[in-house]
């Protein structure tokens, strides 16, 4: 005689859906990212200004700190991606290389519930990132931030490793743990550029 179906399995089983795609959640992240590493080219594009060029509306300091809490903001959420591996990294889905239709396997509501909250602040945090960016380069073409070379090559190094994701065609893990560590990089070097702020 067969044994009927635990009632508890068939809702957990009902209660699964496939996740909506992880890098859909992740290149947002990496492109945020993206947006910090690019002051790296201000270093040389700064000679170039024009006088009808955009300008920042904050004082460096200002920008400085709001784009240190955007990388910190976004550290956070690369490390809420990896406690989440089923999600985020491809866990327990073929291992595929870096590229938009990439499902893992099923999940409950709460992952989709996360998966939600992350995508909300994927977005916010690429729109300031961007912003913040932009007043940080134009402090430095205003002359306010004068730093030393060494450290926009410090933002090209990352902005390499973030281009290497694509040119190499990571897996979501790779892109997920190297996210993770360019973003607590980038902390490190706007906080470093924080020092150069002419008073």
């Amino acid at each position: 005689m067969k044994t009927p179906p635990n009632p508890k399995d068939i809702a957990s089983d009902s209660d699964t859906r496939v996740p909506p795609d992880p890098f859909a959640a992740v290149l947002p992240a990496l492109a945020a990212l993206g947006a910090v590493a690019s002051i790296a080219a201000i270093n040389w594009s700064a000679q170039d200004k024009t006088p009808d060029r955009a300008k920042a509306r904050r004082k460096a300091g200002v920008a400085l700190r709001d784009l240190e809490t955007c990388c910190m903001g976004l550290g956070e959420i690369f490390r809420r991606f990896q406690r989440s591996p089923k999600s985020f990294c491809g866990e327990g889905a073929p291992s595929s290389p870096l590229k938009f239709g990439v499902h893992g396997t099923r999940v409950g509501v709460d992952a989709a519930r996360l998966y939600q909250q992350l995508i909300n602040d994927v977005a916010s945090m690429l729109v300031l990132a961007s912003q913040n960016a932009f007043d940080v380069m134009s402090a430095v073409e205003d002359g306010e931030i004068v730093a030393p070379e060494e450290l926009y090559f410090g933002f090209g190094e990352q902005q390499e490793r973030l281009n290497g994701l694509f040119s190499n065609r990571a897996t979501l893990r790779v892109a997920v743990d190297t996210g993770a560590e360019v973003a607590d990089k980038l902390c490190q070097l706007v906080r470093e550029l924080k020092k150069y702020r002419l008073e």
